[in-house]
């Protein structure tokens, strides 16, 4: 297997397109804004903040003595260390940044000499190193998996070179047992092997920052082992172009995972079969895994967290909060890698549907998983996708600008403002907006001296007839929509490059089908309203019904609907359905339809006949 991927001692590294600003140079305000600083607020300063917090508590030697159940509530440590690390650094926060240290120094000190650091007995045939760890339920290598990235992000924030020493220790035991020892991460774990195999991101971060060839050793053991399983092999079955649900058990969250450490090793060793992997893993679930609203969904045809088959489909799929992060993640990957707009479009539908869709307006509590259709849930204390939310969140400040090689990016709209370095100078922008309610995005550029770079705006796929302005004088550059508008000129203090982009309300349809070979023996036709990058939702039809028959056009549907006054406790806007013989149905954004209330319903999907 080693001979398959042709390793060599050193491969050619691949340059990343672009380039994220710090947390700290990017502010965000408006709708993703909110849902940040509620995040902040809400989960990051309450859920840990020190040793003595239950998810931290549990690595102490007396709660790790008792535990012999192989589950996966420490991976809250490595999650929280992660997002608190990003959140203190962006907004300068100094009681976070102490709760960081105090954490960070306590689990330090928790770590035993051979660099185990998980809340497994020493004797639990569910630690890593136990001789009967395969055949046992654990979750050691995921738990310590997060806590190497949550270590390093805290290194990255605020230097600390003993948080680097003990993400190190984690990655020579895993070396000791998957490389030396020869034991597999794709027997470690559920979901067959994906729950281990999710170490490959790690293994790659640890070698960027380090150059220790054997993390790179380990990516690569990681990698033959992902091959060496049958029913896994991720690499060879995204060569011939297998359905996700058939790759491991489907598992959306660690599948995903898989992918992005798939797309950092491509940067690692530029093998083009590792690209085309994970550009598998993005394409099929473009095509075939998304909800309208951006979450890729499952819990119709299988188990709740696993990929549908291509085929089906249903207004009630399940979505987890945890796969919309990673699905973020692997967009985030392909972006930095390619530069291409579709991955930045990916990502701004996503958080302002999905994302903030499973937030509750506390910022605290989260649904673990989101429907189409279907109530809003708040989730447990423990649940996996309330740090998995906050998370995502605090990976999208950076993510709303780029530095690219020939200038600066704009990737994801709403009302910020950023600092980035290009042309050898400081350049301050500044997005004044009311997107996404509103198309018309304003950017002031104040250099620090004047320059010339290309500044590239990302024209949406749906924003067709956008227009872009610099200094009130329209561009004579083309817009394409669903690409980056560039434009390389010198730029001064006070310039305003407008971007307008129509919003006009769009109407999608989808079917729900049932064949028996080749045989239709069941269908639903349904419709949903979407405008600009936002999904729209009603609450129960009339107060009540949960679905309701409704005839429309076969076409120029959107005609039937107009601006509606914005329901108390929305900001909209708002749009009502006007219809003969009853009264009309009014549609908010999805995230805010149902009142943002635990317990409401939302649909996404309205069931029409067509005329």
């Amino acid at each position: 297997m080693f001979l398959l991927f042709g390793w060599v001692a050193q491969c050619e590294e691949i340059r990343p397109a672009m380039h994220l600003p710090a947390p700290n140079q990017v502010a965000v305000k408006g709708l993703l804004g909110e849902a940040i600083d509620a995040s902040h607020r809400g989960r990051l300063r309450n859920f840990i903040n020190g040793p003595e917090s239950k998810p931290i508590a549990i690595f102490s030697a007396e709660a790790a003595g008792r535990n012999f159940a192989g589950d996966w509530n420490g991976e809250h440590a490595g999650k929280w260390l992660y997002t608190a690390s990003r959140a203190a650094h962006r907004s300068g926060d100094g009681e976070l940044a102490a709760s960081v240290r105090r954490v960070a120094e306590y689990l330090i000190s928790r770590q035993e000499p051979n660099g185990y650091l998980g809340t497994y007995a020493a004797s639990a045939e569910s630690r890593m190193t136990s001789p009967h760890v395969s055949k046992s339920r654990t979750w050691d290598v995921w738990v310590h998996a997060y806590l190497i990235l949550g270590l390093l992000e805290a290194n990255r924030y605020f230097p600390d070179p003993r948080y680097v020493e003990a993400a190190r220790k984690i990655g020579d035991l895993c070396h000791d047992v998957f490389v030396r020892q020869g034991r597999t991460t794709a027997e470690m774990g559920n979901h067959v092997g994906l729950s281990g195999t999710i170490l490959l991101e790690p293994a790659v971060d640890l070698y960027e920052l380090t150059r220790d060839p054997r993390y790179r050793e380990l990516a690569r053991r990681i990698i033959e082992q992902i091959e060496g399983r049958p029913g896994l092999e991720i690499l060879s079955r995204s060569q011939k172009g297998v359905d996700l649900q058939q790759i491991g058990d489907g598992k959306i969250y660690q599948l995903l995972w898989n992918y992005v450490g798939i797309a950092k090793l491509f940067r690692m060793e530029g093998k083009n079969e590792l690209r085309r992997a994970a550009e598998h893993g993005w394409s099929e679930t473009v095509k075939h895994h998304l909800t309208l609203d951006g979450g890729p969904w499952g819990g119709i045809a299988a188990h709740h967290e696993v990929y549908n088959q291509r085929s089906y489909w249903s207004p009630y799929g399940l979505v987890e909060t945890c796969s919309t992060m990673s699905w973020i993640h692997l967009n985030r990957e392909m972006l930095l890698l390619t530069g291409e707009a579709e991955y930045a479009e990916e990502i701004e539908k996503t958080a302002y549907n999905s994302l903030i869709g499973a937030q509750d307006p506390n910022g605290e509590d989260w649904y673990y998983f989101s429907f189409p259709n279907g109530r809003r849930n708040n989730t447990y204390y423990w649940a996996c996708c309330k740090s998995s939310g906050a998370l995502a969140l605090e990976e999208l400040p950076p993510l709303m600008f780029g530095q690219t090689g020939d200038g600066i990016s704009v990737n994801l709209y709403g009302e910020s403002a950023a600092r980035v370095e290009t042309a050898g100078t400081e350049v301050r922008l500044t997005i004044h907006t009311q997107y996404p309610r509103q198309g018309v995005v304003r950017v002031h550029l104040e250099p620090a001296q004047e320059r010339s770079f290309a500044l590239r705006l990302r024209i949406p796929s749906w924003a067709r007839g956008a227009s872009v302005k610099v200094n009130q004088e329209r561009a004579g550059r083309a817009v394409e929509a669903g690409a980056y508008w560039h434009l390389e000129r010198t730029w001064r203090r006070g310039d305003v490059v407008t971007l307008d982009m129509p919003m006009p309300v769009r109407v999608e349809r989808k079917s729900y089908v049932e064949k028996q070979g080749q045989q239709e023996i069941a269908r639903l036709d349904y419709m949903a309203l979407l405008r600009g990058p936002l999904v729209y939702a009603t609450g129960l039809i009339d107060g009540y019904k949960r679905e309701e028959t409704l005839r429309l056009p076969a076409t120029a549907a959107e005609s039937l609907f107009s601006p509606a006054a914005t329901p108390a406790g929305t900001r909209g806007p708002a749009f009502q359905l006007k219809l003969s013989n009853r009264d009309p149905i009014v549609f908010v954004p999805y995230y805010e339809a149902g009142g943002r209330a635990n317990g409401h319903w939302r649909a996404t999907w309205v069931q029409v006949a067509t005329e």
